[in-house]
């Protein structure tokens, strides 16, 4: 009896170990490539992807334009929505400037953010920004251009049973399409603000 008590004991050890294994490994995989810019070789904006509206957009298509960023999905229960909100304040606050700039949100759900959905998300948090999606091939291609990290996991919980992992900073391009920078989560609108205005 004490055995059996014993084994049960160390299997659930071997359980939470896994667990914790596992999450750490998804942390350092989404993290490993953005931690710090310097990590991020110099690269430029690349993708062609069909927006809210139906229609399909190039970076060619911005050229001359600041480019913020951001990639993520709708049914982001926290960092996409937090960000996407940073967004909205900076381009309110950018007044006259903020023709100089083009915020982006591109999704890592394809599946899920069609055009239709993407125009039910995006624009509650400000009309200028523009959602892409595309076919997952389209997003993956996408994703390594720009040198981030997503995976889809099971939930439960979450709609159709399954949420979405992803690198979660904010990209700015210069207006020839070069990599600038990228800010962490959780950086506030006021910060991006500063750093934008300082660079016009």
């Amino acid at each position: 009896m004490h055995l059996k008590r014993q084994q049960k004991f160390l299997w659930k050890l071997a359980g939470f170990a896994l667990i914790f294994s596992a999450s750490m490994l998804i942390w350092q995989r989404i993290s490993a490539p953005v931690l710090q810019n310097q990590a991020i070789p110099a690269f430029t904006a690349d993708f062609e992807l069909t927006d809210h509206r139906g229609l399909v957009q190039s970076d060619e298509n911005f050229a001359g334009k600041w480019l913020l960023v951001l990639f993520g999905f709708t049914n982001c229960p926290d960092v996409c929505p937090t960000t996407l909100a940073e967004v909205a304040t900076v381009m309110d606050d950018l007044g006259p400037d903020a023709n100089k700039v083009q915020p982006i949100f591109i999704t890592i759900d394809p599946d899920r953010d069609t055009p239709t959905a993407l125009a039910d998300y995006v624009p509650l948090f400000h009309s200028s920004i523009l959602g892409l999606t595309g076919t997952p091939g389209q997003i993956a291609r996408t994703s390594e251009t720009f040198y981030i990290y997503y995976e889809k996991l099971a939930e439960a919980t979450a709609p159709d049973g399954y949420t979405m992992v992803h690198s979660s900073r904010l990209f700015l391009f210069g207006p020839q399409g070069g990599y600038v920078k990228s800010f962490a989560y959780g950086t506030g609108a006021e910060t991006i603000l500063v750093d934008l205005k300082g660079r016009f």
